[in-house]
């Protein structure tokens, strides 16, 4: 009888922090899968060499578009308007 007991009392204890774990991990979960942001990041077209890149890491001159300082020096691709 004694073994039975012991088995039992540890499979309560075993269900008890299951339990507790789950409804306290629960709105963790629940914050996390939540998105920060509801659109995604515009994208833009470099006017040198046609990459696109997030538009807050690119750089804007004169309506355009660049996507480092070496290509905004450069300007547009050649023949391009």
């Amino acid at each position: 009888m004694g073994l039975f007991r012991l088995l039992f009392w540890i499979a309560i204890i075993f269900a008890v922090i299951w339990v507790w774990r789950r409804y306290v991990s629960a709105p963790r979960q629940r914050q996390k899968a939540t998105p920060t942001a509801d659109s995604p990041t515009p994208m833009v077209r470099c006017a040198h060499c046609g990459v696109h890149t997030p538009q807050q890491h690119a750089l804007q001159l004169a309506q355009r578009w660049y996507c480092s300082q070496a290509h905004l020096e450069q300007g547009p691709k050649p023949g391009a308007q």
